[in-house]
């Protein structure tokens, strides 16, 4: 079996990395590692399961983590695996039994440019099948309890997502939670902070951010978008879709097709 780091342990030979070959170049890998200890050696790979489709759940679940499919996971599966109870059978989409147990959103981060953002409870209320949207390899879901206050940062950090919000978040500290820059952010980036609800944005400096003060004047709404830009480049690159009930087919096969 193949492990997470796409190595496998071979008796005499010890670890292979066999991520990236093809079955047939993985064989002559093997072969070549055990040349020294046996003679006219022939290796067969085989693949008995797929373990490539895998989704990280984050949030209100129940069991929180990596999820793995065979297939081609969709939203409620992996909602499902993490604990929200499912009953009647609507066509091809399993619907939750009970609505009061449906989130009423969710966030799909794809990469680091992309939020989706599902408002799910009306989708399935309104018998919409777009609830039951398509995932891609690691894509990470969130989910947010009904309190919950949190922003979303995207762009050149270590781990983009979710970060909640508290009574003593600053922009810095949410930064330091996302993972801190990446090297490609450059030394001193400029730090854009977009409002999708209102469709304002703001420009922070990466000095303000490392002043006491005024760092502490930069304030944080819930649902506000924190991007870090790549060196040289200015204009936010990332994207922001919303899937709700009157979410038209086009844009939801542009979403898929992404």
């Amino acid at each position: 079996m193949i492990g997470p780091d796409g190595r496998i342990t071979l008796p005499l030979a010890g670890d292979l990395m066999l991520s990236g070959q093809t079955r047939g170049e993985a064989a002559k890998s093997i072969e070549s590692a055990l040349s020294s200890y046996y003679s006219n050696l022939s290796a067969q790979v085989s693949v008995t399961k797929y373990t490539a489709n895998r989704v990280l759940l984050l949030g209100a679940v129940a069991r929180p983590g990596m999820i793995t499919f065979d297939g081609t996971p969709t939203l409620l599966e992996a909602l499902s695996r993490g604990g929200m109870e499912t009953g009647t059978n609507n066509g091809s989409t399993t619907l939750p039994s009970k609505p009061a147990q449906i989130p009423e959103r969710c966030a799909i981060y794809r990469g680091q440019n992309q939020v989706v953002w599902v408002e799910l409870r009306a989708l399935i209320e309104s018998g919409n099948t777009l609830a039951d949207l398509r995932l891609r390899r690691d894509d990470v879901i969130y989910v947010p309890s009904m309190a919950e206050r949190f922003v979303s940062v995207l762009g050149e950090v270590g781990h983009p997502g979710a970060i909640p919000l508290t009574n003593n978040s600053t922009l810095a500290s949410v930064l330091a939670e996302a993972g801190g820059f990446t090297n490609k952010a450059g030394g001193k980036p400029h730090i854009q902070i977009v409002d999708p609800a209102k469709g304002t944005s703001r420009v922070i400096s990466f000095n303000d951010v490392l002043n006491p003060v005024k760092s502490l004047e930069i304030t944080l709404r819930p649902g506000e978008i924190i991007y870090v830009p790549m060196s040289g480049f200015n204009k936010a690159a990332y994207v922001v879709e919303k899937l709700n009930p009157m979410t038209s087919v086009a844009t939801m096969a542009m979403l898929v097709a992404y």
